[in-house]
């Protein structure tokens, strides 16, 4: 059973969100609900529940806000907003999803389902479970070496958008359209690239999270990068893809 905590500062958007969990969800359990961000801080870090279903615009204090206070952070977090905007910083808060209101009912049972899968330690494409250790203090003008055939090139590790792996190489694509291939698995190149905001969204690529413009939510989930040129189809039950 998934135990759940549910954050809105509106009471009927808590009644909702339990009578929808109740009739369509199977496997969960909303173990308390809160209007007052300050109490729900107090009854995450103690409860430690599975997943938090959490609002956004809250008077006192946003979302946002409330994670930043919390000593308990292991849970899956769903984003539950009527706002479009916040997207990409859900994304970097270690969001499993992001629901818009009024709650779609099939919406709600496919962010339940991912829940249930990371419970039982099943890969969606990638782990996304860990993106707040992934993501770095940003250095300025961090360089890092890449060791190419016959020399050794030093980058910034700003400048490079992804990385891609082939086999027992890598492709790495950088701002400027260049591209350099190393004879390193894609895990030692994310060994290589220690700084940055730099994070594992599929077996196959490594994205620097600073360049992300858009989290879309429909046709499967996917990222858009800025400034890359070629539509990366990842493989079924993934969760990322990256266009134009």
């Amino acid at each position: 059973m998934i135990k759940a905590i549910i954050v809105d500062d509106e009471f009927n958007a808590i009644k909702n969100l339990k009578w929808e969990l109740e009739n369509f969800c199977e496997d969960i359990e909303v173990c308390d609900s809160f209007t007052n961000p300050v109490e729900a801080i107090s009854a995450i870090n103690y409860l430690k529940p599975d997943c938090v279903f959490l609002d956004i615009e809250m008077p006192e204090m946003d979302g946002f806000q409330l994670l930043s206070k919390l000593a308990y952070r292991d849970f899956d977090l769903i984003i539950t907003t009527a706002f479009d905007n916040y997207a990409i910083r859900a994304f970097k808060e270690n969001a499993v999803d992001y629901l818009l209101k009024p709650i779609d009912s099939d919406d709600l049972v496919k962010s339940v389902s991912k829940i249930k899968a990371n419970k039982n330690k099943n890969e969606l494409g990638f782990e996304f479970n860990k993106i707040l250790e992934s993501i770095t203090p940003k250095t300025k003008k961090a360089k890092i070496s890449l060791p190419l055939s016959g020399k050794i090139i030093f980058v910034n590790a700003e400048d490079i958008l992804y990385c891609k792996s082939d086999g027992n190489y890598t492709e790495i694509f950088f701002k400027t359209h260049k591209k350099e291939m190393l004879s390193k698995k894609l895990k030692e190149v994310e060994a290589l690239i220690h700084c940055g905001n730099f994070f594992r969204v599929h077996n196959s690529y490594l994205v620097n999270l600073d360049y992300i413009t858009e989290f879309v939510k429909s046709d499967g989930q996917y990222l858009v990068l800025e400034d890359v040129d070629t539509c990366i189809s990842f493989k079924k039950k993934c969760f990322v893809r990256i266009i134009k």
